[in-house]
């Protein structure tokens, strides 16, 4: 892997000169922009504080974008991440988090190494887009006390809302209107501005310039210390093995987060720039930054799709682009911490929420509704009410499984049609018989025959008695397994003594091979087995002429 990764710098910086470097710098301070105020709002939304976001965005910069499985991958805090994190830091504090994202950094770099990056393709497209829309309704709902300004109690989003009850709910006024003014700004920003001005960033910056105009009382991100290496952080002596077999189960949900929103990052960012993700690398740059990150109090970190995009459309060339979007990210934390501990909390909640809104597959979504696929839609339902409700590991899971489940039901029908024979259609085929063939019936299948068909299959064919020759045409069966092959065999040994004998036809390579390994061709006979029903309807009438 490491001499693959040299080669594929050598590539990728070959005729390597200012102008690009340029382009990169340019592209690096563009994303900068655009990152800024989402590691504040995602530092703050994960339970954390906003420097841990910025050193998170900072560090994923210089670490992630220099190992990355490609040229354009850009890395940092994200939303979907804070909907595990909520819950960790409510449960297990800042220390919880560290040790969490130091085994998924693990897990992580352990996958690259196995090469199970393609693993991620496997998962059905409405059951990402029903995660993504349940982590979007958790970001949302994470964002209701630093947008209206109260307070709730619980770990979990579903605990808050109901804490309002007993707590009370009374907004301050003038916090809400400061995250209303940067939606407003956000959705009202002209798309060819947001290019090169990000509509979020402007949001924040006016909120912030009315907040110290008009100096209401409103929570804001409070300190933001110039230093890489804050007071709280991982260090080694707080791991042992209690704290480490507590959050195993937290650690992988961040892990495979981590991997879904990278690869598949790198896969639609791919396709942007036409170029391939090497997917397995990517998980090891994953893995050694978020292995990194928590000794200097970051939190977890994946490749972003929205930080990542704008880095191609700004003319990124290299991974360097990712190391200047760091550059830049180190250098508003020592030149502008003081402003940006003045921003109002619900500020950042306005761009968590508009961000939220905008994750959403939404033309996935429709196409999946107005087009009603029913079992698109049940997986879209299923992952995102599990996303909310329960852990997200969990809801990847769960909508796997019912996917295969639909798939099984979906594919599980077989269609079973007797026929007599035709002397007439054999004829417009430029086949003559003489005999009549009035003892022998072709069975046609078409489906797969495996352990959910065989009774059905079974029940059909009971009904054939009194029979000279079964001919099973099996052309329109691309799948059989034991069951399957156990089921002729019965059939077979069925017929033999009425005194019928069993004929197949048209099988595909892999029913064959199985037929073969089973021992089902040698008990049948080879000579009974044809590539159509016709030829094995011609070999019935040589044998019926010859006697």
């Amino acid at each position: 892997m490491f001499k693959q990764y040299i080669v594929d710098l050598k590539k990728e910086f070959k005729d390597y000169n200012g102008k690009k470097l340029s382009q990169d710098a340019l592209a690096g301070l563009t994303v900068t922009a655009v990152a800024l105020p989402l590691a504040l709002a995602f530092g703050v939304s994960s339970g954390a504080d906003a420097a841990a976001g910025l050193i998170t965005a900072i560090l994923s910069g210089f670490l992630m974008s220099a190992l990355s499985g490609a040229s354009y991958q850009i890395s940092g805090p994200t939303g979907a991440m804070t909907a595990i994190l909520i819950g960790l830091v409510a449960k297990y504090q800042m220390e919880g988090v560290f040790i969490a994202t130091l085994l998924a950094g693990i897990i992580l770099l352990i996958a690259g190494l196995l090469k199970i990056g393609k693993l991620v393709s496997l998962i059905p497209s409405p059951v990402i887009t029903g995660f993504t829309s349940g982590i979007a309704i958790i970001i949302a709902l994470g964002q209701i006390d630093n947008f209206f300004g109260v307070t709730s109690q619980g770990g979990t989003n579903i605990e808050k809302l109901l804490s309002y009850g007993t707590l009370g709910f009374q907004p301050n006024w003038y916090a809400v209107g400061l995250g209303t003014l940067v939606i407003v700004i956000m959705l009202a920003w002209p798309k060819k501005w947001n290019a090169k001005v990000p509509s979020s960033l402007v949001g924040i910056i006016i909120a912030l310039v009315v907040s110290m105009i008009l100096k209401k009382d409103v929570a804001m991100v409070g300190d933001i210390p110039k230093t890489l290496l804050p007071a709280t952080r991982l260090s080694l002596s707080d791991l042992s093995m209690e704290k480490i077999n507590l959050l195993f189960s937290s650690s992988i949900s961040i892990a495979a987060l981590g991997m879904i929103e990278s690869l598949l990052c790198g896969a639609s960012a791919g396709r942007m720039k036409d170029e391939k993700l090497n997917a397995d690398r990517e998980l090891v740059a994953q893995g050694i930054g978020n292995m990194i990150i928590p000794f200097f109090g970051g939190v977890p970190s994946t490749a972003a799709i929205a930080r990542t995009s704008v880095a191609i459309k700004s003319g990124a060339q290299t991974r360097i682009t990712g190391i200047f979007h760091a550059v830049g990210l180190l250098a508003s934390m020592f030149l502008l911490g003081g402003v940006m501990s003045q921003i109002p909390l619900s500020a950042l909640a306005g761009v968590l929420m508009v961000t939220a809104w905008r994750m959403n597959e939404w033309e996935s979504i429709r196409f999946i509704f107005s087009k009603k696929l029913k079992t698109a839609i049940a997986q879209f339902c299923i992952t995102m009410l599990a996303t909310v409700i329960f852990d997200l590991t969990l809801a990847i899971l769960l909508g796997v499984i019912f996917s295969i489940l639909f798939f099984v039901v979906n594919i599980s029908g077989i269609e079973i049609n007797l026929s007599d024979i035709d002397p007439a259609r054999l004829a417009s085929n430029g086949l003559h018989i003489e005999h009549d063939h009035e003892k022998t019936k072709v069975v046609y299948l078409t489906g797969p025959v495996f352990f959910t068909t065989t009774e059905k299959i079974k029940a059909e064919i009971s009904q054939l008695t009194d029979l000279e020759y079964v001919i099973f045409s099996m052309r329109g069966v691309p799948l059989l397994d034991a069951t399957g092959t156990q089921l002729f065999s019965e059939l077979n040994e069925s017929f033999k003594a009425q005194g019928t004998t069993v004929l197949f036809s048209g099988l595909q390579p892999k029913v064959k091979h199985l037929m073969e390994r089973s021992g089902l061709m040698e008990t049948v006979g080879e000579e009974n087995f044809f590539w159509s029903v016709e030829q094995s309807i011609m070999a019935i009438e040589k044998e019926q002429l010859a006697s």
